[in-house]
């Protein structure tokens, strides 16, 4: 199990940054996505690039915050970063590699965008430093309602029994996944979030997000006591081993085998475009609606979200030019309209009419109207910080019995952070 634990905790940084561009021409974006994603981004790319004769090299890549330290440290960052952590993102501000956006857009963003997704992409301070390129909702559990019937759960406790009535029935509940090299264990932060958001609260969560909750504190442990609790062995598809070892991405594709071999998943609405990407016996893919949807997680009526967040570290026309492109409506819609995409906007000038079905429409709903929204919690961490939730995840999982000594690690972590290192964005509407 150690071997296990050291392979998925080791970062397989990629050689190399993306920084060289072809011609001088060009405008050079590093990001996250890969594979379908990053065909997906290519036609947003593409798009910019028709739009404005501008060529672009993107390279996409799971290592994308280390790919960008390194190209950063040699001088030679990409013209434009797109990355999930805001975290990161202000430590780049603070030291001035990324760059402010211009009053323009800044104005043209209050506009779209509800306060809450502004302060986001403002990452603390009081000017815009980023665009919000695609958001995502985390607070979802998602079933097959074709294989699902009954009485959903609407709190805490009625989901632990629910779980606990599937196990019973001689079910799996839960589809898990930790694997996500070089960030291995991320989906087990996102339940600990969910968790503590939905049982202590909003005030809660952003203290303990923003540094001023330690993670021995009552609050955060019953949140890790919750989760193992839900998640216990014999309710995950193939035990704790096959959860640490699964890939994120591929967790949930046994919702749609016949017999089914687990029945719910906790994970982001970008999950959707995985479970259409699935290949049944009879040749079909599941749809949104008739077969997968998602329950908001229960509790308090509030939602975790998060985003991919493109910022500006070349200060050239190109670059600034596809900045702008980013934050239109034009580019805000291309994604979300490509079919199977599942690609989601916060963006509340865009409408509804760009999903084509229910379940987007709900997930675009709670994005830009919800009466309550946090964002991701390790998202918003320093680094450091986030890197030992993400360990301390996969080692709580191989043995459970260690949670108080884990516990005590990361506040020795979150001791050694500077207040300043903190970044402090508040739930809100």
């Amino acid at each position: 199990m150690k071997r296990l634990l050291a392979l998925l905790m080791a970062l397989s940084l990629v050689a190399g940054g993306c920084s060289a561009s072809p011609d001088g021409g060009s405008v050079v974006v590093l990001g996250p996505w890969t594979g379908d994603e990053a065909n997906a981004f290519g036609q947003v790319l593409d798009a910019f690039t028709a739009d404005t004769g501008i060529k672009h090299f993107y390279q996409g890549t799971r290592a994308a915050d280390q790919v960008l330290a390194a190209d950063v440290q040699r001088g030679t960052p990409p013209d434009v970063a797109v990355l999930s952590s805001a975290g990161v993102l202000a430590k780049y501000q603070k030291t001035g590699d990324l760059l402010p956006l211009d009053d323009e857009l800044a104005a043209r963003m209050a506009g779209a965008f509800s306060p809450q997704w502004v302060s986001l992409q403002k990452i603390g301070t009081q000017q815009l430093y980023t665009v919000a390129v695609k958001a995502e909702l985390k607070s979802a559990i998602w079933y097959n309602p074709a294989r699902l019937t009954g009485i959903r759960p609407t709190t805490f406790d009625g989901l632990r029994t629910f779980s606990a009535g599937l196990t019973a029935a001689g079910a799996t509940p839960w589809c898990v996944g930790m694997g996500a090299p070089p960030t291995s264990g991320w989906p087990g932060t996102d339940w600990i979030e969910d968790i503590l958001l939905h049982s202590a609260g909003p005030e809660k969560y952003w203290q303990w997000a923003s540094g001023g909750l330690r993670w021995t504190s009552p609050e955060i442990k019953q949140a890790w006591l919750d989760w193992g609790a839900l998640v216990d062995p014999a309710g995950i598809r193939g035990g704790t081993a096959a959860a640490l070892l699964t890939d994120f991405g591929d967790a949930g594709k046994p919702m749609f085998t016949d017999p089914p071999g687990c029945v719910l998943e906790h994970q982001a609405s970008f999950i959707m475009s995985r479970y259409q990407a699935v290949k049944r016996a009879d040749g079909t893919s599941p749809k949104p609606g008739a077969d997968f949807d998602f329950l908001p997680f229960p509790g308090r009526e509030v939602s975790e979200v998060a985003a991919d967040l493109a910022g500006l570290f070349q200060d050239n026309p190109r670059a600034r030019k596809l900045i702008h492109y980013l934050a239109s409506e034009k580019a805000q819609r291309i994604w979300p309209s490509i079919p199977n995409a599942r690609a989601f906007s916060a963006n509340r000038k865009l409408g509804l009419d760009v999903y084509t079905d229910q379940v987007s429409r709900k997930v675009v709903d709670t994005l830009t109207s919800a009466p309550a929204l946090c964002f991701d919690a390790s998202d918003l961490m320093p680094a450091a910080m986030t890197g030992a939730f993400h360990r301390a995840v996969l080692e709580y999982l191989s043995n459970r019995d260690r949670l108080d000594t884990l516990l005590k690690q990361l506040d020795d972590v979150q001791k050694s952070i500077q207040p300043g290192e903190w970044l402090k964005i508040q739930c809100g509407q």
